[in-house]
């Protein structure tokens, strides 16, 4: 099936299994009037929420739009995925969105920026095409799976309560628009499975194997032994610890809430300031998440903030007397003369280019990160 430029299919009873799955846990009266954009890679997970969600549509004035981004990570074969996707879409009679990034510099073809950057930039290419498609909703196809590769992988790295709860099923992905994941509560097995029934071809990226990645190793090597020998049932260990996570973070959100209303904060796009006395009493824990609510709201990012640098940035906020810093991606922390907490950009931050409508579809330019996942 890797390599295949097309899709095909057998004749299948009504409703499939993984199709009743995926109904039971995204019914289709809530999207069948709005038009949704699918996120397709071309990849197994996102090729069967594509024949899954172009099964259940029967009724509804809603439509499906398929949105895909070509990073040009894997030259031929980047370009492949693509027609790939495109001819799955029309095959299904469903209109498709493409997004180029501009191709790596022929001297370094295969450049090493960070995921994270990339995801970024696919995400603007989502929420800007579901803008120009009218789009209720974005839907990727993250599954069980990646839930507990992500919450492990976190682990690894270090984390919060935040970051243990994982991949979120539903986001705000921008007003108007919300993002989401129905086949988190589903098996990749499952997602074979079904492409299997259904004789479905999808794409297989072989970056994916390369172990030089961790996400891949945590993928191959370390759930692997995990399940064989010590629970069979490790992911879904993982998955429940996320839920959990994410209900602790949910209740610790509510009482934050209420300490940075009395907080009086005032933002402005490169700077937030406070009044933090209401934080004055409150446990390391409570103002560290306060702290980096403050923080997250206004986009800043946040992956060298570690412990040290939120325990630092607390004790500045606790004790008047200490002298202004500057913390990672040059964000400046000091008292103000009026007794207020300020945290302001020292420097503009390097911004993505803006989005340019193209006939293809949407471009964007593209920092040329590698990336797992669908």
């Amino acid at each position: 099936m890797a390599g295949s430029t097309g899709a095909s299919a057998r004749i299948l009873p009504p409703m499939h299994a993984f199709e009743a799955k995926f109904a039971a846990q995204w019914p289709y009266a809530s999207w069948s009037d709005r038009t949704v954009l699918l996120a397709v890679s071309g990849g197994p997970d996102s090729v069967a929420l594509l024949r899954a969600m172009t099964a259940l549509r029967t009724t509804g004035a809603g439509r499906l739009v398929v949105a895909h981004f070509n990073h040009r990570w894997r030259g031929a074969a980047s370009d492949a995925d693509q027609q790939f996707v495109a001819e799955s879409a029309r095959m299904l009679g469903l209109e498709c969105q493409v997004g180029l990034a501009e191709p790596p510099a022929a001297a370094d073809p295969t450049p090493k920026v960070s995921e994270a950057a990339a995801r970024k930039v696919r995400y603007r290419f989502l929420e800007a095409t579901a803008r120009q498609c009218g789009a209720r909703y974005v839907v990727t196809a993250h599954t069980l799976d990646d839930q507990a590769e992500t919450v492990l992988q976190r682990i690894i790295r270090g984390t919060g309560i935040r970051g243990l709860g994982g991949i979120r099923r539903v986001r705000e992905l921008s007003p108007g628009i919300s993002l989401i994941r129905p086949l988190l509560g589903v098996r990749r097995s499952q997602v074979l499975a079904y492409l299997a029934d259904l004789g479905q071809a999808a794409r297989h990226d072989h970056t994916n194997d390369d172990t030089r990645y961790l996400r891949n190793r945590i993928r191959r090597r370390l759930l692997p032994l995990m399940a064989e020998e010590f629970d069979p049932h490790v992911r879904e260990s993982l998955v429940r610890l996320a839920g959990l996570a994410a209900e602790t973070q949910t209740a610790l959100d509510a009482l934050l809430d209420e300490r940075l209303e009395a907080c009086h904060v005032r933002r402005e796009p490169d700077r937030v300031d406070f009044d933090p006395r209401p934080l004055a009493a409150a446990p390391p824990l409570v103002l560290r998440a306060a702290l980096i609510g403050l923080w997250r709201g206004q986009g800043w990012p946040e992956q060298a903030m570690g412990r040290r640098e939120w325990a630092a940035l607390a004790e500045l906020v606790a004790e008047p007397t200490l002298p202004a810093r500057v913390f990672p991606g040059a964000i400046r922390a000091s008292w103000t003369s009026d007794g207020r907490f300020l945290l302001a950009e020292v420097r503009s931050p390097a911004t993505l280019p803006p989005v340019a409508k193209t006939e293809a579809g949407i471009t964007v330019r593209d920092p040329g990160s590698r990336a797992t996942g669908n």
